[in-house]
C-alpha cells in the first residue's frame, strides 16, 4: 500500500498522467487508483543459450485418441511330477491382469501434444507352473492438463478433469486367465483346461481442453502475432514474410515479479469467411473459443485498419454470438512503419466514437488502443502492463460473481 503523502501526489497528478479510468503511470511505475497499489512488473523472457531449438512444439487442444487396455495373461496348463509321485496333480497358475489406461489431471501439463493417436497399457504375465500366478501389469497413467474434457465417440461427456490428481479410467485391462489348478475339484482330479487372458478394453475417445490460454492473439495473416508472442515469452513460433506461417496455435507464458504467469496463445490467422470454414477457419475459431480474453492484433501497414477489426469481430460473432465481446485489448502493430502513427490516432478516435455510441456495451471495457512494434520491441512493456491489468480485472470480476 502507498503512503498518504504518495496518494495525495498521485491524485494531484491524475489529470496530467491519466492512462485510463483507474490506471496511470507515475514515473516508471504503473499505479492503480482503485487500490492505490503498484502493478506487479513483468519479467523479460530469458532466452536459452546456444543454438536455438529448431523443433517447435505446437499447442494441441483437441485430439482423438484410441485407448487400449492391456491383455490379461493366459492361464497355465501344467501337471506336477514329483519323485515317487508321477501324477501329483495339476499345478498351473493364473495369468496376471492387464493394465488400465488412466488419464490423470496435472497442473504440470498445458497441452495435449505429448499424446499419440493410440495409447496402450502393458499386458499381464502368463501363469507359471507350481501354482505360481503371473504378475499383474502396472496401470498406464497419462497426465493431461486441468480442464480436460473426455468425450465418447457419440459426443457423450464421460469425464471432466478440473482438479489436480483427478483421474478417469479410459480403458480397463483384461482379466487374467485361470490355470488348470483353479478347476481342480472332487469330480475332476486332473483338469486339462486353462483359460486364455481376456482382451483389454479398446475404444476411441475425444479429448479437448475447456481453456487453452488466458488470452489469445487474434488477427489476420501477417499481422505480427507470432512475432509479438516471441517478444513477450520464450515461445518460438515460426516467423516468415509469407501468410499462414502459423498453422497450429502456440502458447507462451508471460511472467511477473510476483510469480504470476499469464498464458498467451498465438492463434493462426483468420480470413473473411472463416465461420464458413474457409482457410481451416472452424478449427481456428474453436481455438479462440477456449481463450478467456482476446487481444486483437491490427496491422497498421494496411490502408484501413478499422475495417480489419470489424471483419475480425464479425467472424467471431458469426461463429458464436457474443464471442467478440469477451474482455479484449486492441493492439496496433508495426507502429514503426511510415504513416502508422496517423492510422493509430485515427483508430483511437474511431474507437472513442464506438464506445460513446454503444454505451454500456462490453466494448466500452476495452483498454486504450496501444501502438507497438513487436519486431523492434517498441511499446512492449506498456502492452504487458495492460495485459496484467486486464488479467487482474477479470479475476476480480469472477471473484465478485462467485460471492
Amino acid at each position: 500500500m502507498l503512503s498518504y503523502s504518495m496518494r495525495k501526489v498521485l491524485i494531484t497528478n491524475w489529470k496530467s498522467a491519466n492512462l485510463g479510468q483507474d490506471v496511470f503511470h507515475f514515473g516508471r511505475s504503473l499505479i492503480c487508483l482503485r487500490c492505490y497499489s503498484l502493478v506487479a512488473k513483468h519479467l523479460l523472457p530469458k532466452k536459452g543459450k546456444g543454438i536455438e531449438d529448431k523443433k517447435s512444439h505446437h499447442f494441441v487442444d483437441y485430439l482423438e485418441v484410441e485407448v487400449q487396455g492391456g491383455k490379461g495373461g493366459d492361464g497355465m496348463l501344467s501337471f506336477l511330477s514329483l519323485p515317487k509321485k508321477e501324477w501329483a496333480g495339476p499345478d498351473g497358475g493364473n495369468g496376471g491382469h492387464g493394465g488400465h489406461v488412466i488419464f490423470k489431471a496435472s497442473h504440470n501439463k498445458k497441452s495435449l501434444n505429448h499424446l499419440s493417436n493410440k495409447e496402450m497399457a502393458l499386458n499381464g504375465r502368463k501363469g507359471l507352473s507350481k501354482q505360481r500366478d503371473g504378475k499383474n501389469a502396472e496401470h498406464r497413467y497419462i497426465d493431461v492438463p486441468l480442464g480436460t474434457v473426455i468425450k465418447a465417440k457419440d459426443g457423450q461427456v464421460l469425464a471432466s478433469l478440473d482438479n489436480d490428481e483427478e483421474f478417469f479410467i479410459a480403458a480397463r485391462g483384461g482379466a487374467g486367465g485361470k490355470g488348470n489348478y483353479f478347476f481342480l475339484s472332487n469330480e475332476n482330479r486332473a483338469p486339462a483346461i486353462a483359460e486364455l487372458g481376456a482382451q483389454g478394453q479398446c475404444r476411441n475417445l475425444y479429448l479437448e481442453l475447456k481453456t487453452m490460454a488466458y488470452a489469445g492473439l487474434i488477427g489476420f495473416p501477417n499481422a505480427g502475432k507470432s512475432t509479438l508472442l516471441r517478444a513477450i515469452s520464450r515461445a518460438q513460433p515460426k516467423v516468415s514474410a509469407y501468410p499462414f506461417t502459423t498453422l497450429n496455435p502456440h502458447i507462451g507464458m508471460v511472467q511477473y515479479q510476483d510469480h504470476e504467469q499469464i498464458a498467451v496463445a498465438d492463434i493462426p490467422g483468420l480470413i473473411p469467411g472463416a465461420h464458413q470454414n474457409r482457410g481451416l477457419g472452424i478449427s481456428f475459431l474453436r481455438h479462440i473459443e477456449r481463450c478467456l480474453c482476446l487481444i486483437y492484433v491490427i496491422d497498421l501497414s494496411i490502408e484501413e485498419p478499422l475495417e480489419q477489426l470489424n471483419w475480425l469481430r464479425f467472424e467471431l460473432n458469426q461463429y458464436q454470438p457474443g464471442l467478440a465481446d469477451r474482455p479484449n485489448l486492441l493492439i496496433g502493430n508495426k507502429i514503426d512503419v511510415i504513416g502508422a502513427a496517423e492510422k493509430l490516432e485515427y483508430l483511437k478516435q474511431e474507437m472513442t466514437k464506438i464506445r460513446s455510441e454503444e454505451g454500456s456495451n462490453s466494448l466500452t471495457k476495452t483498454m486504450p488502443v496501444l501502438g507497438l512494434s513487436a519486431k523492434k520491441f517498441i511499446g512492449i512493456e506498456e502492452f504487458i502492463e495492460n495485459l496484467r491489468l486486464m488479467y487482474d480485472r477479470y479475476n476480480e470480476e469472477n471473484t465478485l460473481q462467485c460471492k
